[in-house]
């Protein structure tokens, strides 16, 4: 099957997304499928304006333009989008979308207009978007566009089905989950907690800091150190709060590592904390379950898709019980124990093998709704 993909972003920028499409694209090509990639995001060395390049067998044709901040738009990529399309006459478009996706939009509108069986991913929280998106899908299109949706859990496509009214399938993300799989039983001493992410406000990194000074005003000090990975804009921001609340012996930001050195960081860690409150899925987090972690995470986010409150992890409201939660796991090592034991004894089931068939139900779905 000829399966071309459409992102705003990819490699060599990183995040959720990219990470994703990169990887779901690898693991067609690996099943035998022939891949492209149109992207608005530049190349490693800048290429653009149509450059192709190659990622492990899937051709990437870059679109981008030279924009401030590398940014991935390029309205003028629209003939371009045209041309490739009816140069390689996919079986299937298969668009990936986040709230704001210029690039991603076009690409879905040019497959349309093409006549190309087209699935849409979504791959976010629609949470603050859904009144003003369904006004538009009402006055557009989108509504009646013979179009496969699905969204990345259960929790991201609930939002969807509400903007268009339709019926909305899961597409999960996916890993080597037996790559991520303990090795080592994790340290004693202190509670290790980790938490990857980008440093950019949607995480909510300054109130992961703010969370853990709440932790520290119940524990004793010399209990809790905890390690923040990734980079971005509010990474200053984070290491003054950190500084001004206290907490330069409990908090260290690592900055952004490569995946072989989180997988090192894991094997020695307890507890993965996820702040975020619009997490579609959470791919780092699904990471650190693998790797046999006890995830502390927001109810309602797609990280239910694999972590059972009190079962395997913890589930919690808000800040404060986040906070709460964490104190917990310091104070009573038999409910540590309990979580971690049922975390490394089940591996989650989002391996490539699963996401590949989802992923190829769609395109089936795809097809049979063009030609209706």
């Amino acid at each position: 099957m000829r399966i071309v993909h459409v992102s705003d972003c990819y490699a060599p920028r990183t995040g959720g997304i990219e990470t994703q499409v990169r990887d779901l694209a690898r693991a067609q090509v690996r099943a035998g499928h022939d891949v492209h990639v149109l992207t608005a995001t530049l190349g490693p060395a800048g290429e653009r304006g149509g450059a192709v390049t190659d990622d492990e067998g899937v051709t990437v044709h870059r679109l981008g333009a030279r924009l401030p901040f590398d940014l991935p738009v390029n309205p003028a990529a629209v003939p371009e989008m045209r041309r490739l399309l009816t140069a390689h006459a996919p079986d299937v478009v298969h668009v990936h979308a986040g709230v704001v996706s210029p690039f991603a939009y076009d690409g879905a509108r040019v497959a349309l207009d093409a006549g190309v069986p087209t699935a849409i991913t979504w791959h976010c929280m629609l949470d603050g978007a859904v009144p003003a998106l369904r006004a538009l899908a009402a006055r557009t299109r989108w509504r009646r566009a013979p179009v496969a949706l699905s969204a990345v859990s259960a929790a991201a496509a609930e939002r969807v089905a509400q903007v268009f009214g339709s019926e909305v399938h899961v597409i999960p993300n996916g890993m080597d989950v037996a790559r991520w799989a303990p090795d080592a039983e994790p340290g004693s001493g202190p509670l290790r907690a980790v938490a990857t992410m980008r440093l950019a406000p949607r995480k909510r990194g300054p109130a992961l800091v703010a969370v853990l000074e709440d932790v520290m005003t119940q524990l004793e000090p010399g209990s809790l150190v905890v390690d923040v990975f990734g980079d971005g804009p509010v990474r200053e921001r984070m290491a003054r709060s950190v500084h001004r609340r206290g907490l330069d012996g409990v908090v260290t930001l690592r900055g952004g590592v490569p995946r072989e050195t989180l997988r090192d960081a894991y094997r020695g860690a307890h507890v993965f904390l996820a702040p975020a409150v619009l997490e579609a899925f959470g791919i780092a987090a699904l990471e650190a379950r693998s790797a046999g972690l006890v995830v502390v995470a927001h109810r309602g986010t797609g990280v239910a898709e694999f972590v059972t409150d009190g079962q395997d992890g913890l589930l919690v409201d808000d800040d404060a019980g986040m906070a709460r939660a964490l104190v917990r796991l310091v104070r009573d090592p038999g409910l540590l124990a309990r979580l971690q034991g049922a975390a490394r004894a089940s591996r989650p089931p989002f391996t490539w093998d699963l996401v590949l068939d989802r992923a190829l139900v769609e395109y089936a779905r795809a097809r049979t709704l063009v030609d209706r």
